[in-house]
């Protein structure tokens, strides 16, 4: 992230990361992905044996002995403690005469979705993009635009809801449109607001009912905006098959098709998941510049619910969700030196609650362990993200196919 107010180039933000083929067909990288996935071995880090919270899963193939001995809950933990959280950015501009941080209310998550998990997110989008083209979702759900400049026709895929960017030929204005129908979210999909939810990157209270695909060509772009009001903050997008920067400030420019610049540049690392809330929602504007190599985002966002389509039911799979416990930590105690015993483990876990509770900035915790959240998706399935087409819920002790077949 860039400090201070020079202008920054998305030309020189991403990185180069292409490990699906660039320029080949859906079909062939889906292809790949599932081969890539099959010839993970016994003992492994592939998520169709392994619970997410097997650790090692950084080095495809090398298996965890740890990780096969530990308890799944127990792997969940592991997990997420691992998961790197950044919510201290900053940036100051000066918005109706005060200078105020642009950035305010942005996080960014990293670790929350294994190499093997991206890829099979990235094979389930594939498989929804043939989909798309030949003609086998509702209209509205698939737009793949013709491609007549640079920066435009980039592929979207929408559940949920049907979000109008700009005035259609109807009329309808910019917005999500309520008479509209679209796709639901996929079973898959609805495992990521899951594992979201369950370890601290998205809150309870504000669990995603719809969600946008886009699939980016070399050179795709999305201009300066700010996220339609229709959707309640906060809202989150997670990065797959490479990386980019994202820029972020009140006055973007544009430069030239697919061109941009700003005063704040953020790097969005493959299976990131940004989190967009506060000013940084709604004061300062963002746009990703004309990407460099093939690109998959997801931007996961809750409808207001006076804005909810008018046939939209809740989806049962995605109520009542809530973040799992965090393990305790040793709180270090100092003792008196007239003192011949440690102080018992169980009072350092009061001492260590009592400081979470008078520390705001120390996410909350439930009074329940691990082992009681029988809400975490992740608990009691053999796999952990079940292949498309396997069901329309993730609903206990359904028996899912493995990607070894």
């Amino acid at each position: 992230m860039s400090g201070g107010n020079s202008s920054v180039s998305g030309d020189h933000l991403s990185g180069t990361f292409n490990r699906l083929g660039v320029g080949r067909s859906p079909a062939w990288r889906g292809q790949q992905a599932r081969r890539q996935i099959r010839t993970v071995p016994e003992g492994g880090c592939g998520t169709a044996d392994k619970s997410p919270g097997e650790v090692g899963c950084e080095e495809e193939g090398k298996p965890s002995k740890q990780g096969a001995t530990l308890p799944r809950e127990q792997r969940e933990s592991i997990r997420l403690s691992l998961v790197k959280r950044k919510k201290d950015f900053k940036h100051m501009e000066k918005v109706n005469g005060r200078w105020i941080n642009v950035l305010e209310g942005l996080e960014l998550h990293t670790g929350v979705f294994s190499a093997v998990e991206q890829r099979r997110i990235v094979d389930c989008i594939y498989d929804f993009q043939d989909k798309g083209r030949k003609g086998m979702l509702r209209e509205r759900t698939y737009s793949e635009p013709r491609k007549w400049m640079r920066g435009k026709g980039r592929v979207t895929i929408q559940f949920g809801c049907c979000y109008n960017y700009a005035v259609d030929k109807h009329g309808n204005p910019p917005g999500i449109i309520r008479d509209e129908e679209v796709d639901p979210i996929p079973p898959l999909l609805k495992l990521m607001i899951k594992r979201m939810v369950a370890w601290h990157v998205l809150p309870p209270t504000c669990i995603p009912n719809s969600c946008i695909v886009n699939i980016y060509d070399e050179d795709d772009c999305i201009p300066p905006h700010i996220d339609h009001h229709d959707f309640v903050r906060p809202f989150c997008t997670v990065s797959f098959l490479s990386e980019c920067g994202i820029l972020f400030g009140t006055e973007l420019k544009v430069l030239g098709p697919g061109e941009f610049s700003g005063s704040s540049a953020i790097p969005l690392p493959v299976g990131s998941v940004l989190i967009l809330n506060g000013n940084a929602a709604d004061v300062a504007k963002h746009c990703v510049p004309a990407v460099p190599s093939k690109r998959i985002s997801i931007t996961f966002r809750k409808m207001d619910d006076s804005k909810l389509p008018y046939k939209f039911s809740t989806d049962p799979d995605l109520q009542n969700l809530q973040p799992l416990w965090y393990p305790p930590k040793a709180v270090p105690v100092q003792q008196n030196q007239d003192q011949s015993s440690s102080i018992p483990a169980a009072h350092n876990l009061e001492i260590h609650k009592h400081q979470n509770n008078q520390n705001p900035d120390v996410h909350r915790v439930h009074s329940n362990p691990i082992e009681s959240t029988i809400d975490s998706p992740f608990k009691i399935h053999g796999d952990d993200f079940p292949p498309l087409g396997s069901g329309s819920s993730a609903r206990p002790n359904r028996t899912t196919r493995s990607f070894r077949q």
